[in-house]
């Protein structure tokens, strides 16, 4: 079966067509053919060895991507996830080893894998899952109520949009990050106010703010320079483990997808949204498979609005 991985951990070029075996098909699973999966910064990371110990990956390689679009082919048995053989989903993978979605086809967990959105072609659809789910994930452990301020830091990005957008759904007042040729973007997205991004960015929102900010998801990945911007006793959601210094009794709350990679009503609902318009899917472009190599080298160059998907079908 053809998939895109690595043998040898390195830069983008390292990223090659490898045969992988058909992966066996459990009760509670479905069999995905994979017609589009997005690329994100952690697919970069895999392919760099940051997971790994070793120069060289176990064989036949390692195959990153945690975004899936694609088609039902099989449903394992005691499956209760309301598909049949033929309907359109979209998946969450998580990775390891040979199991990651830069492949033909893929075996999930029930709980991960979702009718797509009806309205969404199959390289949209890609981009929901992984993103979306820790969108949401974020807003949960912040545990804001209507009327609250958020502060959303990289609101440009393809998970800083989908927090401003599911925030805004649930009546949350939001200040965001903008650099100047992403203003109306992020204002489209529905920030009510926007400051300069950069490291003085905390210093931006408390002159909006001079108490600061009920709570604040990092998605810029700031860690302790974000903090000055919210009031004692807030909160924040950071995206890489960091956990705060525990000073002025602000909760730091590290999100981990994983927590709600199987949580299917979660899922069922970020794709409700989609469809009704409360969650923009934002492609920045699609390429073929073979190109993942290139699709690397352009979402490490930075600038990229939305997500690079490649196309599995092309």
């Amino acid at each position: 079966m053809r998939a895109y991985g690595v043998t040898q951990y390195g830069g983008p070029d390292a990223l090659h067509p490898i045969d992988v075996p058909q992966e066996d098909l459990g009760p509670g699973e479905i069999r995905v053919a994979v017609t589009a999966f997005a690329v994100s910064p952690t697919d970069t990371s895999v392919r760099a060895g940051q997971r790994s110990k070793d120069d060289r990956a176990e064989d036949p390689g390692d195959v990153p991507g945690m975004d899936v679009a694609g088609t039902v082919v099989e449903l394992g048995p005691d499956t209760d996830a309301d598909l049949e053989p033929g309907d359109r989903v979209v998946g969450i993978v998580q990775p390891r080893a040979q199991h990651g979605a830069y492949r033909e086809e893929i075996v999930l967990p029930q709980g991960s894998v979702v009718r797509a959105p009806s309205n969404a072609s199959d390289a949209a659809a890609s981009t929901l899952p992984m993103n979306a789910l820790t969108a949401r994930r974020a807003l949960d452990l912040l545990g804001l109520e209507p009327g609250q301020t958020l502060a959303v830091t990289g609101a440009a990005g393809t998970l800083g949009g989908y927090i401003i957008q599911l925030a805004k759904a649930v009546g949350l007042e939001v200040v965001a990050d903008a650099a100047e040729k992403d203003e109306d973007l992020v204002r489209t997205l529905g920030a009510d106010h926007l400051v300069r991004r950069g490291d003085d960015v905390a210093d931006r929102i408390r002159e909006l703010f001079p108490s600061g900010v009920d709570g604040l998801a990092d998605a810029s990945i700031q860690s302790e320079q974000v903090l000055p911007a919210v009031k004692d006793g807030g909160a924040v959601a950071t995206f890489r483990g960091y956990k705060g210094d525990g000073a002025r009794g602000i909760d730091v709350h590290p999100v981990m997808v994983w927590d709600v990679a199987e949580d299917r009503e979660m899922l069922s609902t970020l794709r409700d949204q989609a469809e009704n318009g409360t969650l923009t899917l934002r492609v920045a472009e699609t390429l073929p498979a073979a190109e993942a190599a290139e699709a690397h080298r352009r979402l490490e160059a930075g600038g990229v609005r939305g997500r690079i998907v490649l196309d599995m079908t092309a």
